[in-house]
């Protein structure tokens, strides 16, 4: 009778305690969202960012704008530890602005929208004219061979799927042909690319991103440029009415030799376990057509956001926490590869890394790279994030940036937020500021600072 008294008492004990413990994680998580809905910093930096030094290209003078102002804003939140962690980026070039147009017949031009991809060779001077060959992408190319493609400009104009909901999923099934396609084609003897744009709505806007050469020699290098979706559709109709015209496009673009940037890093020390570290991140270069807000402006404030919100509301972490805004993740991933290699030689013990490069929308969850055991505690979790709206906890893929501090034991997120509308903006002249929605942002940040403090507070396993 007194061990069942005895068992009775110990799971009412166990069960009270752990009611206890939710409600105290909620009552914490209530104070996040408060204040970065009511004293929130994240939109008015990333006004800042955007407005007041703009565009981030890795190698720029904006880019160390960037740089510096990342730093000053972090020593003013009073945190253990700020400083620069030097890495040597890439350096290109767009120039003066492109210029493009179909011919149907000597004299008869129809201009359209085009944007040099990252990495591009320029055209010749003058600019670069020839017939079109349209494909659909790169496995194309070896059915119709080199007779079919040798001095003319390959068409990619294989659309994004729209009928996949997951639209990261969607992007990843056609941009190999934004970053091989060039490569690829030239093997086959074209003398230019054009691209179309990774966009799921029909617009004049050309998305830019990065492009490789692979081993490629300088000599067999060709221009590759993104057209408009608007454009691909002109184009591809007026090729079945006359596969004959051709297309002309100018660009002035250059790679330059690498130069020195810098990741900024600030942390907040552990009180019990200091060596133990959690980072939070977002990248700090951007490409050059808009300001970059969506990509990757607001994972840069929103999580800066993350310790002040922790500074802010009184909470005093475990372990130490960095925040990395990491340089040039858009064409080479050179700083998220220098903060692992650092991490490494110092043997710095890292327990889990949250990374936000989706957009500023509305929060929706999370995706985890983590074993069953620390995903099972992170779903446990879930309740917590319910009257948020927050309920999409999936395994999958993290961030680029964090990405290279992969191992058994670390466990990667990445904050997910609605994307339907990402990719009207990713790399496009409308990725600007007044594309951002105040309460989405900060939303956003809130929500990465409440799944910290649980890393923080319960540990991985």
């Amino acid at each position: 009778m007194k061990k069942t008294l005895v068992l009775i008492v110990s799971v009412f004990t166990l069960t009270l305690s752990a009611q206890q413990t939710a409600t105290e994680d909620s009552v914490t998580l209530k104070k996040f969202y408060n204040t970065s809905l009511l004293n929130g910093k994240s939109y008015v930096w990333l006004d800042h960012l955007s407005n007041q030094i703009g565009p981030r290209l890795s190698g720029s003078i904006n880019a160390e704008k960037a740089v510096e102002w990342g730093e000053q804003e972090l020593k003013k939140l009073g945190l253990d530890k700020v400083w620069l962690q030097s890495v040597m980026v890439p350096k290109w070039t767009r120039g003066v602005a492109e210029y493009a147009y179909i011919e149907t017949d000597p004299g008869k031009t129809t201009n359209v929208p085009i944007c040099a991809l990252g990495g591009s060779i320029a055209t010749p001077i003058g600019g670069l004219k020839a017939n079109v060959v349209e494909v659909q992408g790169i496995e194309d190319l070896r059915k119709l061979g080199t007779t079919a493609i040798e001095g003319k400009i390959v068409f990619f104009n294989r659309p994004i799927q729209a009928d996949l909901i997951n639209t990261f999923e969607a992007y990843g099934g056609c941009v190999d042909q934004r970053y091989s396609g060039a490569k690829e084609a030239a093997n086959f003897g074209a003398v230019g690319v054009i691209v179309r744009s990774m966009n799921l709505r029909n617009d004049d806007l050309p998305h830019t991103g990065a492009m490789s050469y692979g081993d490629l020699k300088d000599l067999d290098k060709i221009p590759a440029a993104a057209i408009s979706t608007n454009g691909a559709n002109l184009l591809s109709s007026m090729l079945k009415l006359n596969p004959e015209i051709k297309f002309f496009m100018n660009m002035n673009c250059r790679s330059w030799k690498d130069v020195e940037s810098h990741n900024v890093i600030g942390e907040i020390k552990g009180a019990e376990f200091p060596n133990e570290y959690i980072v939070v991140g977002g990248h700090l270069d951007s490409w050059d057509m808009g300001d970059g807000s969506h990509d990757d402006g607001a994972g840069i404030v929103q999580s800066m956001e993350v310790l002040r919100l922790f500074k802010e509301t009184g909470y005093t972490p475990k372990r130490t926490i960095r925040v990395v805004l990491f340089m040039n993740e858009e064409n080479g991933l050179r700083g998220g590869k220098k903060y692992a290699e650092e991490a490494q030689r110092k043997e710095e013990k890292h327990v889990f890394a949250l990374e936000s490069d989706a957009g500023g929308f509305t929060p929706r969850g999370f995706s985890f790279d983590c074993d069953a055991t620390n995903f099972a505690q992170i779903e446990s979790w879930k309740p917590l994030f319910a009257p948020y709206l927050i309920h999409q906890f999936s395994k999958g893929g993290s961030g680029a940036d964090i990405s290279p501090l992969k191992n058994e034991k670390i466990v990667l997120a990445g904050l997910r937020p609605d994307s339907q509308r990402y990719f009207d903006h990713h790399h496009a002249a409308n990725d600007t500021f007044d594309a951002i929605n105040k309460r989405e942002l900060e939303l956003g940040a809130a929500t990465m600072t409440s799944l910290v403090y649980l890393m923080d507070k319960y540990g991985t396993k």
